[in-house]
């Protein structure tokens, strides 16, 4: 019986996306869709455009639950996952890392220092960018959306399909997108 229930949560945990994050040797989760460039953003953000994407920064750390759930339960969700394998180039920063990120404004700074100086606390933090960021600007400034926390589907889904439409730019918060995104999947059921 025992072997039965162990593979039972076996079925249940790959069913359920749970296998999906694996842990690299910084102890940061890994997945297909993150890239692994020099963390040069201004360099991120133009091979981005050349492929027609939006740059994502993710800030994460070890040991972070939140930034586990969103991997197990979030970004393998087929919708998000594709979403961020076809429409974004994602690039994992390391909350108290040490690998050097030259910011828009063109200031180089070990991870940890870069988090700090553009006042990140959360992880995970999801920073997106417009297509076009302005000279002079650091990320912070920069950002399209910053996305502190660990958020579910829905909402994650909700914003970065308003990110890739450039709902920012227009007359409808996010809040009142997802609203309306919320009622239309509830009236489809």
């Amino acid at each position: 019986m025992k072997h039965v229930l162990i593979a039972m949560g076996t079925v249940l945990a790959l069913a359920t996306g749970a296998a999906a994050a694996t842990l690299g040797d910084d102890g940061l989760h890994k997945a297909p869709w993150m890239r692994d460039t020099f963390k040069d953003l201004r360099e991120d953000q133009a091979e981005a455009q050349a492929e027609g994407r939006r740059l994502m920064v993710i800030v994460e750390q070890r040991g972070c639950i939140y930034c586990t759930k969103m991997h197990n339960e979030v970004f393998p969700q087929p919708e998000i996952e594709s979403l961020l394998m076809d429409k974004y180039f994602v690039v994992q920063i390391n909350m108290f890392g040490d690998v050097e990120v030259t910011d828009f404004d063109g200031e180089s700074l070990p991870e940890k220092e870069m988090v700090r100086k553009w006042g990140l606390m959360f992880t995970p933090t999801m920073m997106m960018f417009p297509k076009e960021v302005p000279e002079g600007l650091s990320a912070a400034r920069a950002a399209a959306v910053t996305m502190p926390g660990a958020f579910g589907k829905g909402t994650t889904f909700d914003l970065l399909t308003w990110v890739l439409d450039e709902g920012y730019n227009g007359e409808e918060p996010f809040q009142k997108y997802h609203a309306r995104m919320i009622e239309a999947r509830q009236s489809s059921k």
